[in-house]
């Protein structure tokens, strides 16, 4: 069963996002519906994605950090990680595409502190 909005490729080319759309998501939730365990898988992945900051203290990529959508945990990626780190980018989308997870287009609006 296809969903709307639900992205069914996992390498995002460019031209797939439209110019104003900076980012894609990644769900928590399977191509068949089934919500993805374990529960902290998120955080978990945005780890692995983090670096210390200045006062010692480990911080969330400004590029990939988790979020919540209608309760279900969610990895915003930023795609301009394509551009600045490609085996990064790859990785999270192997991830999400090798675990049949959701993959959808972020929103299109600019963030504070994402201008760039």
């Amino acid at each position: 069963m296809r969903k709307e909005g639900v992205l069914y490729f996992f390498s995002v080319p460019a031209e797939a996002m439209s110019s104003r759309t900076d980012e894609f998501v990644i769900r928590g939730v399977t191509l068949t519906g089934r919500p993805f365990r374990p529960s902290d898988w998120a955080e978990r992945l945005c780890g692995v994605m983090s670096a210390f900051g200045a006062d010692g203290r480990m911080q969330y990529s400004p590029y990939v950090y988790p979020a919540s959508s209608g309760g279900v945990k969610c990895v915003v990626v930023d795609a301009r990680l394509r551009e600045i780190e490609p085996m990064a980018y790859s990785f999270l989308l192997n991830f999400a595409k090798d675990n049949e997870l959701e993959v959808r287009q972020g929103r299109a609006e600019e963030r504070p502190g994402t201008a760039g």
